[in-house]
């Protein structure tokens, strides 16, 4: 990219007046406008003044006099600052927020007390799942291809990432002989811990079938493995027909011995999804079947750590909790779509691009196309080489697909993010 710059730095003209960044998996970066309901609350917790007048509707006043006395913050006509320290593991009232959304959307009771709300989920859970000292590092069953942060995180933690590979000609599907080859590949060099899975998938934009998840859940119970679920963007449904199953649901419908036995974390965020609030920082695990010896020392952790951020919890609070029917915000909030995600512009731009095909994005907010080439340019790699031209030329900054993992021979663009149309008031 150096010479692009050098370029630009020289006066050299180019047909676009900005760089297009379609690499980011930051959507307000990209410009989704936040949730005019999100924001009202936070502006009314931030400045309670506003809950006097009419300037805010009636039920963000009552959402944010709410939230205010969940937070302790609220005496009688007194308010104390939000700067004021909570409990580490997470405003209560909301754990019970966050398991009345979990009951809701699996059909099965869910326990606050197995609810843990974070600032940044997946990184807490591997400080549990890695222990120090031991003679072998730990490994975890990582699809490839996956987002960079996660394996980052492992590495972090001293694990290793022990990969497995999503079949791309069947829509990205996870294939238990693929999993039982990567456990055969990792005995002798690693202590297998976890399994992760990303669901709908990040890049790939895939959804895995209920029956794909019970499978995996009798491949992690016969290999003793903890399931760790990245659920991110389930709100994030685009293929017709098609409908989030939660690993926590499909669980549950196995019955014993698997719905009594299994260890499942489950992660959901604001970052992601509809909420896009990446910059707020707020998400919860939910652990499933976990020995109560061990949700002590999860306890002693996060005693040992700050609160999570109370903006990013407020905004939790919307995401498992928006307007109901009959409130003044529910038509705004409700009108605010996706459109289909705005695949126009994804769609239209790789429409456009030469020797590209992809699987079909059935969920979350990227596609995952593959470039056919296969000659290199200047000693790189053809699919570096083709990220180079469509910056030089276009003014589109994409993720070449090698640096999220791939089989060799194989070239990918990656993380093509969709704009997205918000009404914002």
């Amino acid at each position: 990219m150096s010479d692009f710059y050098s370029s630009i730095l020289q006066g050299v003209k180019k047909p676009y007046k900005q760089v297009l960044n379609l690499s980011s998996g930051d959507p307000q970066a990209l410009s989704l406008k936040p949730l005019t309901f999100v924001r009202q609350v936070l502006a009314g917790c931030l400045y309670p003044t506003l809950l006097h007048g009419d300037t805010l509707p009636a039920d963000v006043r009552q959402r944010v006099q709410k939230l205010l006395v969940f937070c302790g913050i609220y005496c009688g006509v007194f308010y104390k600052s939000l700067g004021s320290h909570l409990e580490t593991h997470g405003i209560r009232k909301l754990q019970h927020s966050i398991s009345d959304f979990i009951s809701r959307r699996d059909g099965v009771a869910s326990d606050p007390d197995n609810i843990y709300i974070t600032n940044g989920s997946t990184a807490t859970l591997l400080k549990l799942f890695v222990p120090n000292g031991s003679s072998l590092q730990t490994g975890v069953l990582t699809p490839e291809p996956s987002y960079n942060g996660f394996k980052f995180a492992l590495a972090a933690q001293g694990a290793l990432v022990v990969p497995y590979y999503l079949r791309e000609e069947q829509g990205w599907a996870v294939q238990l002989d693929e999993l039982h080859r990567a456990v055969l590949t990792a005995k002798g060099y690693c202590n297998l811990m976890a399994l992760y899975v990303i669901n709908p998938g990040n890049p790939t934009g895939h959804v895995q079938t209920k029956d794909s998840i019970k499978d995996v859940i009798r491949f992690a119970a016969e290999e003793r493995l903890i399931i760790m679920a990245d659920e991110v963007y389930q709100s994030c449904m685009i293929g017709e027909g098609m409908e989030f199953c939660s690993y926590k649901r499909a669980l549950m419908e196995m019955g014993a011995p698997y719905s009594n036995m299994v260890e499942l974390a489950s992660i959901n965020s604001i970052s992601k999804g509809l909420m896009g609030e990446c910059g707020l920082r707020g998400g919860y695990v939910e652990l499933v079947n976990f020995d109560p010896s061990m949700k002590q020392n999860i306890f002693k952790l996060f005693s040992a750590m700050p609160c999570a951020s109370l903006m990013g919890q407020i905004a939790l609070h919307v995401m498992v909790d928006p307007p109901r029917p009959g409130q003044p915000s529910y038509p705004l909030y409700t009108n605010v779509r996706l459109e289909g995600f705005s695949l126009v512009l994804t769609l239209g731009v790789l429409n456009s691009l030469p020797a590209i095909t992809w699987q079909p994005v059935m969920g979350g907010m990227f596609a995952f196309p593959r470039v056919s080439f296969s000659q290199a340019e200047r000693g790189q790699e053809p699919d570096v080489m083709y990220c180079l031209r469509l910056l030089e030329d276009e003014g589109l900054c994409f993720l070449p697909g090698y640096e999220l993992g791939m089989t060799e021979g194989i070239y990918h663009i990656s993380r093509i993010h969709r704009r997205y149309p918000w009404d914002v008031r």
